[in-house]
């Protein structure tokens, strides 16, 4: 595992923050100082940063949490802007773990974060279920639903993105599910479910039939529900969960020993 992967992976430190550290000299390896990030560390490596050993984890060694993720606030470790982060609303013990993909500034809802690199990256390129309750601007359409039904390719696909997207295309696959939740003027209440996490992918989606995404909040990822957990709060994994987990981890590696 390269230097700055396995000191994210085992510390509380993210990749971006272990280069910096890496860089400014203060990570040894077997108590000489190395500036290069893509050294491979060995089974028997003494690693420290600022003088501390990092403790490799034990293979299958997870924490996870469920955030219920508030309106306003971004999913990164610092904003240029001066904005709110998931880091300034969680308890402090929190402060280390890797949020599992992103939910966009005015979105809510289930953020999953865990102390494990490599199992955050594991969930979020996988292709589990993530459902949403969403609130359009607009009635249903026959043409939003045979998208959400066959998938829907856009060669511009920059309205619902953010202004300093660089994304101009995007494919959406088809949609694992989707139902009607309720209507109210030209106001329409959905649940949708999709397989895939792309940069602002249902605000693009839908603004591409004219329609605003009104209101944004995600409610499950995978086996894992948000249920009646508060806005702000969070919670640990519940015994199943876990269980689910270690099944999903399991059949991961078991499937990429097959393609080998």
């Amino acid at each position: 595992m390269r230097l700055n992967k396995y000191i994210a992976h085992n510390s509380r430190y993210s990749r971006r923050e272990a280069d910096q550290l890496i860089q400014e000299g203060l990570v040894t390896v077997n108590r000489i100082p190395l500036s290069d990030y893509s050294y491979k560390v060995q089974p028997d490596d003494k690693v420290t940063v600022k003088g501390q050993l990092i403790q490799p984890k034990k293979r299958g060694e997870v924490t996870m949490v469920v955030y219920h993720k508030p309106r306003g606030v971004l999913v990164t470790k610092k904003d240029d802007r001066g904005r709110a982060t998931i880091y300034h609303k969680l308890p402090g013990k929190f402060r280390h773990f890797i949020p599992v993909g992103r939910l966009d500034y005015a979105s809510e809802g289930l953020l999953l974060l865990t102390d494990n690199s490599e199992v955050a990256e594991r969930l979020m390129r996988s292709d589990l279920p993530r459902s949403y309750n969403l609130k359009i601007d607009k009635p249903l359409t026959p043409e939003m639903i045979e998208a959400m039904e066959r998938g829907l390719t856009l060669e511009d696909a920059r309205a619902g993105g953010h202004d300093r997207s660089e994304i101009t295309r995007m494919e959406f696959a088809p949609f694992a599910g989707y139902a009607l939740r309720g209507q109210s003027g030209k106001n329409t209440k959905l649940r949708v479910t999709i397989t895939e996490g792309k940069n602002r992918e249902l605000r693009r989606f839908f603004a591409h039939f004219g329609a605003k995404v009104l209101d944004l909040k995600r409610v499950a990822y995978g086996w894992i529900e948000l249920n009646n957990l508060p806005v702000n709060k969070t919670r640990y994994l519940s015994r199943k969960e876990y269980e689910l987990l270690h099944q999903f981890l399991k059949e991961g590696r078991t499937d990429d020993k097959d393609h080998a």
